[in-house]
Parts: structure tokens; sequence; C-alpha cells
């Protein structure tokens, strides 16, 4: 009667099984802010796009910083974390800046563009020096700060080319982006950077925690001696 709560329980545990890993879902949901987040980092870009369409530049940028500071007000009001509404306040306002300065609506991307390039650089040199990322994520959000892994060979070439797997799929979305900037495609810039944002993190993120989970699960106690 109790053998499929305790192998449930046993599959949710780190890697020296002594305290249960969050669900998949709430590990997602807690780095992204929520579906709530999820949907709030959204709406100032997809205002911009669509505001930009039907009227002009700057009533675009002001539409997009002002429903931005709606939705960091809002959550102020009701006493909710602010962090994800800060950081995406900050993006936006940098873009509008930008984007203001140089009279063109593509500018409002380029700080996003940019920011991408240089997290899928950190992954690659992370990985070249065997500090790959990913381990350290993995140590931060499912193993409570716990970082066995590194003397783990088989869990260090792991996490390895899964950092590489992560800053290639940064690129290639990234430079989808740059390409639509550099020939001047602001509303389908607009439209790719909605597309490209979040999901491509969700999908890394289950096929991240699927392969460490199967690795962990499967290998063999073997350690390196120090």
């Amino acid at each position: 009667m109790t053998s499929a709560p305790r192998a449930a329980d046993e599959s949710t545990r780190d890697p020296d099984g002594e305290e249960p890993l969050p669900p998949f879902g709430e590990m997602v949901s807690q780095q992204l802010g929520g579906w709530r987040g999820l949907v709030e980092s959204s709406i100032p870009i997809l205002v911009f796009v669509v505001v930009n369409i039907v009227w002009d530049l700057n009533p675009a940028l002001i539409a997009s910083v002002g429903i931005a500071l709606v939705i960091g007000g809002v959550r102020l009001a009701q006493k909710r974390p602010v962090r994800h509404a800060v950081n995406g306040l900050f993006g936006i306002a940098l873009g509008a800046l930008i984007a203001w300065r140089t009279g063109e609506a593509r500018d409002f991307y380029l700080p996003g563009i940019i920011q991408s390039y240089i997290f899928a650089a950190a992954l690659l040199v992370s990985a070249a020096v065997r500090q790959p990322l990913v381990g350290w994520g993995w140590s931060v959000i499912m193993a409570g700060g716990k970082s066995e892994w590194r003397q783990d060979r088989r869990l260090m070439r792991t996490f390895i080319w899964l950092t590489v797997l992560w800053a290639v799929v940064w690129i290639l979305k990234v430079s989808a982006q740059a390409w639509l900037w550099y020939d001047k495609q602001d509303d389908l810039l607009g439209v790719a950077r909605l597309v490209l944002g979040t999901p491509p993190y969700v999908l890394l993120a289950l096929f991240t925690v699927a392969v460490v989970r199967r690795v962990t699960r499967d290998r063999e106690p073997v350690v390196e001696s120090a």
C-alpha cells in the first residue's frame, strides 16, 4: 500500500538521499516567478510591439515602461515578491532609454541580445574550466547548496555537456534575434523575443532535470578519491 508513495518520494531525493528535492514544476515556478511572473514579464514587451505597430515609437516606449511600473506597483500593494518585477523593469527601462536615444525601435531589444550573448559565453567558459554553471545551478536550486557532484566524474561530465548544450541553444536563439535586429525587422524581432524567451528555458530545464535525475538514479557510487 505504501510502496508507490515511497518510490515517488525516493525519486525526488537529492544525490545523497537525505532531503526530498522539489518537484520540477515547483522549481520552475520559483525561478520564473510562477505563471504570473511569466505573464507579467511578457506584457511590457507585448505592449511595446502592439503600440509600436499601430502608433509610433515614443508612445510604445511610454506604454511599455508604464505597464512595467504598474505591474511592480501592484505587486508591492499586494505584498508579493518584486524581484522578478524589478529585474524586468530594469531591462525594459534600459531598452527604452537606448531606443529613445537612437530613435530606432529595434534597439529596445538590444540589451536583451547583448545579455544573452554574455550569458552564453559565461556558460562556455564555465564548462571549459570545469566549473559548469548548470552544475552550480543544480546545487543552488535542487540540492540545497550541496556540490558533491564535483567529486563524481560521471555527474561532472554530465553537467559539462549540459552546460555546453545550454550555451548552444542560447547562441542559436539570440543569433536569430540579432539577425532580425541587423535586418531592421522591428515587428518580427518583438515576436521572436516573445517566442524565444521563456519556452526554450522551460524545455532546457525539463531536459536537464530528467538527465541529471536519471544519471543520479542509475549511477554507481563511484567517487574520486582526494
